[in-house]
């Protein structure tokens, strides 16, 4: 799922561990589990949220949010009630987000896999989805493979049109660039045309979408690339769903 582009040969080093078996010790298939990354103010939260409430009533999903000292993200989630509380879990990286997102991931992958036990001795049945955010960082932030399958990575056009000219392996090689708060555009000064050719340039193939959580379409067109996911994961893991 989370694919492997041509800085992953560059630098190795980003990613520290392997890809995760997709089957849990009792034979069923785990979650799968999308990051989202970007940085600070980019919109990582608001999306989250948005996703919760477009999947949630079709799929059995969690939460699992990174911030360096607090909770912040994870209260965030909680008020705005996107998913029950159980649903949603925090991680304290106590650093920058990143060294627990791909360089010890071990607190982030306690958190999942402690989410997916709990569902399942509960009887609720296997989770479906885990969406793992990082706390804000900057444009070398990536997930190891170890921890998730598939790579959103967030931006927003209040932070210059220049970022995707700029690149960076988190704008360069995440699965789903997207480029959030296009209804800024006009008052910000930012060429989304400009911000789409730079994308195309960096990019290649790999899908780019531009999102405003205030338009008609809002994270719609987000949730859809990760119900396509979803299904592809499950059709490359032909595993019992259920024990």
């Amino acid at each position: 799922m989370h694919l492997d582009h041509e800085l992953d040969e560059m630098f190795p080093e980003r990613h520290t561990h392997g890809a995760a078996h997709p089957t849990r010790a009792d034979g069923t298939r785990r979650a799968l589990r999308v990051g989202l990354g970007g940085p600070v103010g980019s919109g990582k939260t608001a999306t989250v949220a948005a996703l919760c409430r477009a999947l949630r009533d079709t799929l059995s999903l969690a939460v699992v949010t990174n911030d360096i000292y607090t909770c912040e993200d994870a209260a965030f989630l909680l008020r705005e009630a996107v998913l029950p509380p159980e649903r949603i879990t925090a991680v304290e990286t106590g650093a920058c987000p990143h060294t627990a997102i791909r360089d010890d991931i071990s607190a982030n992958l306690e958190a999942v896999e402690d989410l997916e036990t709990a569902f399942s001795s509960e009887g609720v049945g296997p989770l479906d989805l885990i969406l793992v955010e990082s706390g804000g960082d900057n444009l070398t932030a990536t997930f190891s493979k170890g921890l998730i399958d598939a790579q959103i990575f967030v931006i927003d056009v209040a932070g210059g049109d220049d970022i995707p000219r700029k690149g960076g392996p988190g704008v360069t090689t995440a699965d789903l660039l997207v480029v959030n708060k296009t209804d800024l555009a006009p008052y910000v000064g930012s060429d989304l045309e400009g911000m789409a050719r730079d994308a195309k340039a960096q990019r290649g193939e790999l899908p780019v979408i531009f999102q405003s959580l205030r338009g008609e379409s809002g994270v719609g067109p987000v949730a859809d690339w990760v119900r396509a996911q979803l299904d592809a994961w499950r059709a490359a893991s032909p595993v019992s769903s259920a024990a």
